[in-house]
């Protein structure tokens, strides 16, 4: 089977690999569509990611697909289930490195809650955190909407870390996947006023129509007259892009104990200038995903997109097949994408 493989950092390829063979508490997934993690996925690709240097490795964690087979202590899948999340996490004697290996045109789900129930959920006995989160997905919902479910539920499940709540007034730093996803789920979530910051006016068009109540330039935010007529009047600032920069604009313009929070991995170690924070105030790191959460959001996403609240045509703007997968992460390196997916 195909497989996208990291030979180094900077290059990506697509190889034959194995196909995985499946424990007795896992099933077997044939892949129908894979999305790009802008953030997480370039920064594995660049080398930039923390704690992954090994090479080559199995790139993404992103997929949907269709259950071909399953194992004997299996429960919770059947045999044409649409899943989401599968993974290699053992490419074996292969010698390849797994970062997750989604992008594989077949992968592997574990049952995670009969491995919990068998006492066999535990790092120690080679259980992965994702396990968690490799669910089945409502056969009503379109293997679109499940792709793009991958990055929802993860936001969605952020909300609680970020004390989210239904009528705050929240600034989102960043129009990327991340930022448009914070925007469109805040709005259904019940936020009172989202709104939305970045360099380019197109991506802010994209956020207007996605229902921000505001949108700025990066100039327009920093300046001192937006600062005094703001009037720290914000709840909550979301850096969904992960810069120190994005923390320290953010510092004036909050409540007192007013909420700073960073979604994704921050490559660079912030320094604050604490001149121009309000005395009291948090600053959330959500680096990793809180499974239980983000597992729980799928039930709430589920029912937005039979609503026709959400749809996956607002936010897939590029679509590929898997031998053009070169021509996709270049149109991510220009900026071009807000989410692209790619099938075999």
């Amino acid at each position: 089977m195909k497989s996208v493989i990291i030979t180094k950092p900077g290059t990506i390829e697509i190889q034959e690999v194995e196909i995985p063979s499946i424990s007795p508490y896992q099933a077997l997934v044939k892949t129908e569509m894979v999305a790009f993690c802008n953030a997480t996925d370039s920064k594995l690709i660049n080398g930039h990611f923390p704690g992954e240097d090994t090479y080559p490795m199995a790139l993404g964690h992103e997929n949907v697909g269709i259950v071909t087979e399953v194992g004997s202590k299996v429960k919770n899948f059947a045999v044409g289930d649409r899943v989401i999340g599968g993974l290699i996490a053992d490419f074996g004697s292969q010698g390849i490195h797994s970062a997750w290996g989604g992008f594989s045109e077949y992968v592997v789900v574990n049952d995670f809650e009969v491995l919990k129930e068998e006492g066999l959920a535990t790092p120690e006995q080679g259980c992965w955190d994702s396990f968690e989160i490799q669910n089945t997905v409502p056969a009503d919902i379109q293997p679109e909407e499940a792709v793009i479910s991958c990055t929802w539920r993860e936001i969605l499940g952020a909300f609680k870390d970020f004390r989210l709540e239904p009528g705050k007034k929240v600034l989102v730093f960043g129009s990327g996947p991340v930022g448009l996803s914070f925007v469109k789920l805040g709005k259904l979530f019940g936020l009172a006023q989202v709104d939305i910051v970045d360099k380019s006016p197109a991506k802010l068009e994209i956020a207007k129509k996605m229902g921000a109540d505001h949108t700025y330039t990066s100039e327009e935010v920093e300046s001192e007259e937006f600062i005094a007529a703001t009037n720290r009047s914000y709840d909550t600032i979301i850096d969904a892009v992960g810069l120190p920069s994005i923390v320290n604009t953010g510092l004036p313009l909050i409540k007192m104990a007013g909420d700073i929070c960073v979604y994704g991995v921050m490559t660079q170690n912030p320094t604050l200038d604490m001149s121009r924070a309000p005395y009291n105030f948090n600053l959330y790191m959500h680096r990793w995903p809180t499974r239980p959460e983000e597992k729980a959001a799928m039930t709430t996403l589920a029912q937005w997109i039979r609503e026709g609240k959400l749809s996956a045509s607002d936010f897939i703007s590029h679509r590929f097949k898997m031998d053009q997968l070169e021509e996709a992460y270049n149109a991510i390196k220009r900026n071009e994408v807000i989410k692209t997916v790619l099938t075999f």
